[in-house]
């Protein structure tokens, strides 16, 4: 009884909070309905927000990254990334199932995680793309996830830098104000 009355006081707290700050919610692309070949090819890595400094610190000691998305088979995202750390360039892939019965795509080896896809147009950027990863709490007694980040994704390298304020203050509303952006000041990897 008490859990479900609190429950109900939060959900009040948290429409209040939005309604009194006005925040953005941007929109979902749901992954087991959205045309996939719209997300194919090549994206720039252009910041990451968290909640908690932990979320992106890894994020940190990049100069640059891109990405590549294909679909070798379907339902299944091929993603290929080069990141810049320092004078070093390195490779690395990344598999995502799409699930007929799911919004989100399944990264191969962490079914803890979800991975959701958001429309850029909540930065003020049609050509980019926001994806989200969640992790559940650790342990069931934790009220919050174990990560969430978010990433924006461009189709240009040298995107105005408006795009990438709007994006951090969006999501600062949403409580989610440790951010990194990547200088972008070495070459990218080939």
């Amino acid at each position: 009884m008490l859990a479900t009355v609190l429950s109900y006081v939060l959900c009040l707290y948290g429409l209040l909070h939005q309604a009194f700050l006005l925040c953005l919610v941007p929109e979902q692309l749901p992954a087991n309905t959205v045309d996939h070949q719209q997300f194919l090819g090549k994206w720039y890595f252009k910041a990451a927000v968290g909640q908690r400094e932990a979320d992106i610190e890894r994020f940190k000691v990049m100069d640059n990254m891109w990405i590549n998305m294909e679909e070798p088979v379907n339902d299944t995202l091929l993603v290929t990334g080069q990141m810049r750390i320092g004078d070093d360039c390195i490779k690395q892939t990344w598999t995502y199932h799409i699930l007929p019965e799911r919004h989100d795509v399944v990264l191969e080896g962490m079914p803890r995680q979800r991975t959701l896809l958001w429309s850029g147009k909540w930065a003020n950027c049609p050509e980019c793309i926001i994806i989200q990863e969640v992790k559940q709490p650790l342990k069931e007694t934790d009220s919050e996830d174990s990560l969430n980040r978010y990433f924006l994704y461009t189709r240009q390298s040298d995107v105005n830098n408006e795009v990438v304020k709007v994006f951090l203050n969006n999501l600062a509303c949403h409580n989610a104000s440790a951010s990194v952006r990547l200088p972008q000041e070495k070459e990218f990897c080939t």
